[in-house]
């Protein structure tokens, strides 16, 4: 795991406070694996929705190189039906105490219920990825104040059921910065410190294909916002009309696109596939290496 115990800044980019982690993602680009335990994922079917299985998944990505585990118990797709705390809970709660007796491990709750993510995180979980952006459950601030907890912002209209009936921008870019500025304002005034904070342009929620292109095209003026730049587009619909391909046949599609990002200043890659993503991260950062040693500012 890419994690440091000290809190200074870098001049190369944000450092990100997790409880007791200071990790650095200016430094390497982090890979968050992505842990389903849900019956109704877009990209795997379920596969792995008994716990068992989600534990052994994970434990997986770690060793091909994840940096963070992210674990989510209610799917966030489109048109995806609420799932209630209780179900929830019980999905998820057998993973985080498994792994979380791990102290090696870099466990993200994937949720949007304060409950939930309290659970998870007194389990041993160090950060809150919350797809509302704190907007769905008024409690989630404090519980993630109370442990100190990471906090992504991801950006979404709606929820799963209409979001896409909201897609609907003058200028995605600048409008998803604009709520991200928002957010991140309203997350410090419910007393969230900024260095516990990241942001997500939100990839596929209530956005169209085009909308998708086009903000990942723009993706370094969410760097202009000061904290790391969360990129979730792995096997996503928009590569599927780009290319043709079905949701199990769109790993190339997804790599050629985090490349991209890479070079356009994403901060952490949120992905199914962790050891192809590795590949990407370490040609990718030696060519951007290279080639700043060669142009320097």
């Amino acid at each position: 795991m890419e994690a440091q115990n000290d809190s200074r800044g870098s001049a190369d980019g944000p450092v990100w406070r997790c409880r007791d982690r200071v990790l650095r993602p200016a430094a390497r680009p982090l890979i968050m694996g992505i842990v389903n335990v849900t019956p109704d994922s877009f990209s795997d079917g379920g596969r792995r929705a008994a716990a068992p299985d989600a534990v052994a998944h994970a434990l997986r990505l770690a060793e091909a190189g994840a940096d963070i585990l992210d674990v989510g118990g209610e799917s966030t797709r489109p048109g995806a039906a609420p799932v209630s705390v209780d179900r929830e809970l019980a999905r998820v709660m057998p993973v985080f105490e498994a792994l979380g007796r791990r102290g090696d491990l870099v466990l993200s709750v994937d949720t949007a219920k304060s409950e939930v993510a309290g659970a998870a995180l007194a389990a041993g979980a160090r950060l809150v990825n919350d797809v509302s952006a704190l907007t769905a459950d008024a409690r989630m601030a404090g519980v993630a104040r109370k442990f100190g907890a990471g906090v992504i912002l991801m950006h979404r209209r709606g929820d799963s059921r209409t979001m896409q009936q909201l897609a609907c921008y003058g200028d995605v870019a600048g409008e998803v910065l604009a709520y991200l500025a928002e957010r991140l304002e309203a997350a410090e005034r419910l007393g969230l410190a900024r260095e516990t904070l990241a942001v997500d342009p939100g990839i596929g929620f209530a956005k169209t294909a085009e909308h998708n292109v086009a903000l990942l095209a723009r993706l370094q003026r969410l760097a202009g916002l000061g904290r790391p730049v969360v990129v979730g587009l792995s096997r996503k619909a928009f590569l599927g009309r780009l290319t043709g391909r079905d949701v199990g046949e769109r790993l190339a599609g997804t790599l050629g696109a985090l490349a991209f990002c890479l070079g356009e200043g994403a901060h952490v890659l949120r992905v199914h596939d962790v050891a192809e993503t590795r590949d990407v991260v370490r040609v990718v950062g030696a060519l951007l290496e290279e080639k700043r040693r060669v142009e320097p500012r």
